[in-house]
């Protein structure tokens, strides 16, 4: 008989069923079970720490890494084992999270779990933790603007309301494979200022920024992005993939994954349809708000890439500390490369190590066939730059899919690199 005491959640009455019997069998009897997050705290209260909790994930109302951070700030678990239907790689984040918080994990597995897997695991118990390691906080010539113009109207407000800010408006320039097939759009934002003209994003981001307007405009490229992808589903059959940049700070934001799912329910689209770039401005380890946000956000289906790979703080311990889908290469290594045997070293060391991790890669700035006949060589990434297309307003976009599609495809690297990708949309 093993002297354990362990707490189950899991919402699946067959499976929590299943799990207290495999415990039996490995000679575990001190068993505390709970089919959501709320029985889970009351049983810990009524009965006392656990030595280990064996977590899922995924649940209705407060999910299973809510229940860890309760065990982390209470103490009320020594080791944690972790068993989902997740992804192997939200798996693995979510074991990096754990851990984080000061918790040993046991392992983390997707299900089914086994009599024999589950004894492995309890064999790897020792009444101790591992250290703490210590939380994180995340962190550009500018026109002048004044606060009239910067907060168009009230600030601070609503996922809703967000439709104030109608200047602000999206350029969408398009991602393709190197077959010829479109594979979504990235959203770059501008200001469609009724004095100023059409300003670029470098021209007012800064100011937005120091104004504290940086998450009005996310949420509005977010629903820009959503409509876009739902009228082409409207108008195909088929949603178009859209793709936005989300400052780090604001996945430091406890309500920022419950705006996103509610704003997501509005449209028709699945999650899966929109991908999250993240850049990490800060060197420290990520902290545990903003990880959880990040394992959350995978759960929910949305995608996440990681922006700007290779600069800053976006380097290969960001890869192994977060569950991202895909690595996104900057135009500092892409353009030249075909001249440049070093850059075009670290685009290729880039593109092994995301198919190593099973991730996807899109090489930005690609802007001349040059640069393109190199890329063919090292693999098969999406690319977006001028040599396919511009940013451009969305009724352009439309012309330019429309052309796009009647264009041959791409069959062959000879067929790619002896035609002309771009093409001109007249404004």
């Amino acid at each position: 008989m093993r002297s354990l005491k362990v707490l189950i959640l899991e919402d699946n009455s067959f499976q929590l069923m299943a799990l207290h019997q495999m415990l039996n069998a490995n000679q575990v009897f001190d068993v505390l079970t709970a089919d959501s997050v709320d029985a889970a705290q009351r049983s810990l209260s009524n009965r006392g720490a656990v030595d280990i909790a064996i977590c899922d994930l995924q649940m209705d109302g407060p999910d299973g890494l809510s229940l860890i951070r309760h065990l982390a700030e209470t103490g009320q678990a020594g080791a944690v084992i972790i068993l989902s239907n997740a992804e192997q790689s939200v798996l693995e984040g979510v074991g990096q999270l754990v851990r984080q918080q000061g918790i040993a994990v046991l392992g983390c597995l997707q299900k089914p779990a086994s009599v024999v897997t589950l004894g492995e695991l309890l064999d790897r118990w020792q009444p101790q933790t591992e250290d703490v390691v210590e939380p994180s906080a995340a962190a550009p010539a500018v026109e002048s603007f004044s606060q009239d113009e910067l907060h168009q109207r009230e600030a601070g407000q609503s996922v809703g309301e967000s439709r104030r800010y109608d200047q602000w408006i999206a350029h969408f320039q398009p991602k393709v494979s190197l077959v010829g097939e479109l594979m979504g759009v990235e959203l770059l934002a501008r200001w469609q200022h009724p004095t100023r003209g059409l300003l670029a994003a470098g021209q007012f981001i800064p100011q937005l920024e120091k104004a504290g307007l940086m998450d009005a405009l996310t949420w509005r490229m977010l629903e820009l992005g959503l409509t876009l992808s739902t009228e082409r589903l409207h108008s195909t059959g088929q949603a178009l993939p859209v793709a936005v940049n989300v400052p780090p700070a604001m996945l430091d934001q406890a309500t920022f994954v419950p705006k996103l799912l509610a704003l997501l329910e509005q449209f028709p689209v699945c999650p899966q349809m929109l991908t999250l770039e993240v850049v990490e401005q800060s060197a420290r380890q990520m902290g545990v708000v903003q990880f959880e946000n990040l394992l959350r956000l995978r759960m929910a289906g949305c995608r996440l890439s990681i922006d700007d790979f290779g600069t800053g703080a976006s380097n290969i311990q960001r890869l192994l500390e977060m569950p991202f889908n895909e690595l996104k290469i900057p135009a500092e290594f892409v353009r030249g490369m075909a001249d440049d045997r070093r850059k075009s070293a670290v685009v290729a060391g880039a593109m092994y190590i995301a198919q190593k991790m099973a991730l996807d890669v899109v090489i930005e700035g690609m802007e001349t066939a040059d640069d393109f006949d190199a890329l063919l060589q090292l693999g098969k990434p999406v690319i977006q730059g001028y040599f396919i297309a511009k940013p451009m307003g969305e009724a352009d976009l439309r012309l330019w899919i429309e052309a796009y599609r009647r264009q041959p495809p791409l069959r062959t690297p000879m067929q790619v690199s002896s035609q002309a990708v771009f093409l001109e949309v007249n404004e």
